[in-house]
């Protein structure tokens, strides 16, 4: 241990202020990726008089279950001024803000290491939870409050770099949806003339399956018509994952969130070798795609090339070996807002639900090959400048992960 490490508890106090006027409603959750969440929880009957308020620069953490969850659910409020949140999580703050920063603090929770750390430390078997006096000893570096007010620069900037991209990808992902919804669920799509095509008169027919009239000339395919659907693995009896890049990406079902294509992120576990020889028939290739159904269900991802020959869990199923037009109908088709209420109807099971590859065959897929093909030219640029975006943010993201190793050799 270097001898510029401090222990968190000589620059951090505790701070326990209750609702007692009930002036404060909105209520926060702790995620244990380190956010304050809008809260879901039930309050009917609750005596929000006991809830904690939390300010702004102040911080909320959990040490219950540490050693279970595998990390220590900690955050420092920025967004909003003041909040309230469950009377079991301790809040504190920093003593003094000229000695040690409350972001650069942060940065230093956030580090997988400090994860390992507190783990190393919880007790209590299974759902070992962590001591606050252990916490309390936990050292990290203080530095000069002018290097800390450098690298906590150089970080906001990435994050915020990497929000910004977010903001921008979802706006690309909407207005293809909406191209999608407009031509594929209204059927206003260019007629040979250019103009929309059932508001400007284009015939339509009843169709039975699906209960609705469509364009004429358009059909109606099920889904294990026009693509093989197969199942993912799971990892054989004494196969492991690791987070060392040894061997094959194993996706997870938690790595398929947020963005349309799904790309080699550090957060990826692998694979060994020999446990790859054994589950080599469950990889994906390029441009296949995947949909979860166990868990969260319903998550749909289209594979980039880094994760070309990847495993997949068994609790996704992948589609391929399709026609590659089909591509984004495909994926829009799954992820629109009727795609998702179908997908939901087919789910089977109770509290842990079940989307069976049965019933993901018999999703039916409207296609017409001139108005696929349209599309296609369509949002070719969108999705261009999706991936940009998408592989921007993979490097961000890395860029972050260094600047927070960073940390451990700073100097006073």
């Amino acid at each position: 241990m270097q001898s510029n490490y401090k222990p968190i508890g000589d620059y951090i106090q505790l701070v326990d202020e209750r609702n007692k006027d009930l002036k404060i409603d909105l209520l926060l959750g702790l995620t244990i990726n380190k956010l304050f969440i809008p809260s879901v929880a039930n309050i009917v009957g609750a005596n929000m008089r006991n809830y904690k308020i939390i300010r702004k620069n102040q911080f909320a953490c959990s040490i219950m279950q540490v050693r279970r969850d595998g990390k220590m659910p900690v955050a420092l409020l920025q967004e909003f001024d003041e909040a309230i949140i469950s009377q079991a999580y301790p809040v504190f703050e920093v003593k003094d803000e000229n000695i040690l920063l409350p972001e650069y603090l942060m940065m230093w929770f956030s580090r997988p290491e400090f994860d390992r750390e507190a783990c190393f430390y919880a007790v209590g078997g299974v759902r070992g939870s962590l001591e606050w006096e252990d916490f309390c000893n936990m050292k990290l570096p203080i530095p000069s409050i002018e290097t800390q007010r450098a690298i906590v620069a150089e970080y906001n900037a990435v994050k915020n770099r990497i929000a910004l991209n977010n903001q921008l990808i979802q706006k690309l992902e909407e207005t293809a949806q909406a191209i999608y919804k407009q031509w594929f669920v209204d059927f206003e799509f260019p007629d040979e003339n250019g103009n929309p095509y059932k508001s400007s008169g284009g015939k339509m027919v009843f169709n039975e399956e699906l209960e609705k009239e469509i364009p004429e000339g358009w059909e109606v395919s099920k889904l294990n018509d026009i693509c093989e659907i197969k199942g993912g693995k799971r990892l054989p009896k004494g196969g492991s994952l690791n987070e060392n890049k040894d061997g094959n990406p194993y996706i997870k079902v938690a790595d398929m969130v947020n963005d349309k294509h799904l790309i080699l992120k550090e957060t990826f576990e692998y694979v060994d070798y020999r446990t790859q020889e054994n589950i080599k028939k469950y990889i994906v290739s390029e441009n296949d795609l995947i949909i979860s159904i166990v868990g969260t269900i319903g998550l749909v991802k289209i594979i980039d090339r880094t994760l070309h020959k990847a495993n997949l869990t068994e609790n996704c199923v992948k589609l391929t070996n399709y026609n590659q037009t089909y591509s984004d109908v495909l994926y829009h088709s799954l992820v629109s807002d009727e795609g998702q209420r179908l997908i939901k109807s087919l789910t089977v099971g109770g509290v842990q639900g079940k989307l069976p590859i049965y019933n993901i065959q018999l999703i039916p897929i409207l296609l017409h090959d001139q108005t696929v093909s349209l599309f296609n030219d369509k949002i070719q640029k969108i999705n261009s400048n999706l991936l940009n975006f998408q592989k921007q943010t993979n490097s961000l993201f890395r860029l972050e992960v260094l600047l927070l190793s960073k940390l451990t050799s700073l100097k006073n």
